[in-house]
């Protein structure tokens, strides 16, 4: 009889950020209890001392400033232990340039997990990718410990960064002022305003004389400064 393999069930948007305990680069942590009040970025890379892998790690190296800025922690996570961590962080460090960046200095916690435990309770293991490496795996958290949104790449290919920044913005923005964001919504772009409820608020809207534009009952935006936009 062959084995049951154990399968866990992918946490979802909306979802409460599993817990656990893990040593990292920057010590022990209890995550996501150790960054209350925060936003995370848990992410996965396939493997340490790969090359699409290390790319990333620069990139978001030399952005943590600006997602601290933004109240959000970087979390790194490979299936790799901790001394090999430490040794592909100096080698980065010591010896990479990539796109004029250089003398990079990791400061955020990367997450040794050779038990896979983490990995597994995150869903980033998928053997149809690969069954011994986690997939680009990217967790936004808010700072109630709940999963807000889920971006998954391949192995083959590296995250854009800009977008991970984006994507934090907006959730931020549609949390602080009770709105959404359309298509390619950038800061300083109109937002969407939430669909009426009733015929007669859709009503109201329609003519609206002030700061609201409606094509239609169920489509309305309006304008959102730059500089009410917290982006740094």
């Amino acid at each position: 009889m062959e084995p049951i393999e154990q399968v866990v069930a992918m946490p979802r948007i909306g979802d409460k950020a599993p817990e656990f305990k893990a040593v990292t680069t920057q010590g022990e942590i209890n995550f996501p209890n150790d960054y209350k009040d925060k936003w995370i970025i848990l992410f996965s890379h396939p493997a340490d001392f790969t090359p699409v892998c290390t790319s990333e790690f620069m990139t978001f190296a030399k952005m943590e400033p600006e997602f601290t800025a933004l109240n959000c922690q970087l979390v790194g996570l490979s299936i790799d232990g901790l001394y090999s961590h430490i040794a592909w962080l100096r080698t980065i460090q010591e010896k990479i340039e990539f796109k004029g960046m250089k003398n990079i200095e990791v400061k955020f916690p990367l997450i040794e997990d050779i038990s896979m435990e983490v990995a597994k309770k995150y869903g980033m293991i998928q053997p149809g990718e690969s069954s011994t490496k986690a997939v680009r795996a990217v967790f936004f958290i808010d700072p109630k410990g709940m999963i807000r949104a889920i971006i998954y790449y391949p192995l083959s290919m590296g995250r854009n960064f800009d977008e991970l920044k984006r994507a934090l913005i907006a959730m931020q923005t549609a949390d602080t002022f009770g709105i959404a964001t359309p298509a390619d919504w950038r800061p300083g772009d109109d937002v969407i305003v939430p669909t009426a409820g009733s015929c007669g608020v859709a009503k109201e809207r329609m003519e609206n004389k002030d700061d609201i534009t409606c094509s239609d009952w169920f489509f309305c935006t309006k304008p959102l400064p730059l500089e009410k936009v917290k982006t740094k």
